[in-house]
């Protein structure tokens, strides 16, 4: 007859049994548990609840690189029409420059990268706002979350962690792809719209535009804790993100210092032209445009800057070497904005829900 006996400490039990060191190796866990991180549960619920709309957004993330590259090949493969170094398919230095539709339609698309890296990140704010906190706020569902032992901070954590990490390695793709294709054809003189310091273009080419998902992240949590209605949060996020867009591409060009070219000196096809003027011979700056409108005989400004005492005439710019300083800071507002408005969000969720 057989005995049932007893699993002793410091004794090696039957393998498989509950509690041994078989199960503690297999699940990490003392007893067999199962331990998963503390934010794995609730992310892997939010991606398959949300799983339609990200779907969407990397679809349209892979025809957007697919573009670019069909782009560029496609220029590539006309360049052989190309008689000139700037691309013109006529003769080299007459008044005449023609380029190839294939060059044309590229510049166009690319020229408009910038705005359209803007709009995903208004988009990418929206969906924080409204689907991911808000509705769940107007709905109550987000109670079934909070009585299965998540807390509200860390509900709202997955809420904003997971499109901060969606968006920033959404942007190590696409800024790499699209500089590739914007850097290889703003070299040509006659391509305006693809100057590093267009907005179409300086939105999309640097760490500014991560900057501008991760606020737009951040004023979508913050509204809709505030707002907690999914309409008008969604409408407030994307006005704010608007507004903060259109506030820093008019202060951008004071965002570093210009560079100041004097006497004959002229600023090249790639500098920023900020403004232009004279020096009077202390070194005081007089500008053109504090003589517009003086009435000076004939429309001669130079009359107006002499009586005003200007002597040697200059030019203020920012070059191209300007732009990773000002992609720089202005990035490092758009963090530091970001920043506050998520500590903003969990203090209103705290007072309001504990």
């Amino acid at each position: 007859m057989s005995t049932l006996t007893r699993h002793e400490p410091g004794k090696p039990g039957k393998p498989g049994a509950p509690g041994t060191h078989a199960d503690e190796a297999r699940t990490g866990a003392p007893g067999g548990a199962r331990v998963d991180g503390p934010l794995s549960g609730p992310v892997r619920v939010l991606l398959r609840v949300h799983r339609r709309p990200l779907w969407t957004a990397g679809a349209l993330l892979l025809l957007g690189i697919g573009a670019v590259v069909a782009l560029r090949i496609w220029v590539a493969a006309a360049s052989g029409q190309e008689r000139c170094p700037d691309g013109d398919i006529t003769a080299c230095g007459d008044d005449v420059y023609q380029p190839t539709y294939a060059r044309t339609s590229a510049e166009t698309f690319l020229a408009d990268g910038g705005n359209v890296t803007l709009l995903l990140a208004g988009l990418l704010g929206i969906l924080v706002a409204g689907p991911l906190i808000a509705r769940e706020l107007e709905s109550g569902t987000f109670r079934m979350a909070w009585t299965q032992s998540v807390a509200p901070s860390r509900w709202l954590t997955v809420r904003i962690a997971v499109p901060v990490v969606l968006a920033t390695a959404a942007t190590a793709v696409v800024v790499p792809v699209y500089r590739w294709g914007w850097t290889g054809l703003q070299h040509n003189p006659f391509s305006w719209g693809l100057r590093w310091y267009e907005g179409s273009v300086y939105l999309g080419s640097g760490p500014v535009t991560l900057g501008y998902a991760l606020l737009a992240v951040a004023l979508g949590a913050l509204v809709a804790v505030l707002v907690r209605r999914t309409l008008p949060a969604m409408g407030i996020t994307a006005l704010l993100v608007g507004a903060v867009a259109v506030t820093l591409t008019q202060l951008r060009e004071h965002l570093w210092p210009v560079a100041r070219l004097s006497g004959k000196r002229g600023p090249d096809d790639f500098a920023w032209f900020i403004d232009s003027g004279m020096l009077t011979a202390s070194g005081r700056a007089v500008y053109w445009n504090d003589c517009a409108g003086a009435g000076t005989p004939g429309g001669d400004l130079s009359v107006c800057m002499r009586e005003r005492g200007g002597v040697t005439p200059f030019t203020d710019v920012h070059p191209a070497s300007h732009f990773w300083p000002l992609q720089l800071v202005e990035t490092g507002i758009l963090l530091a904005v970001a920043a506050l408005a998520v500590f903003a969000a969990f203090r209103v969720l705290r007072r309001l829900h504990g």
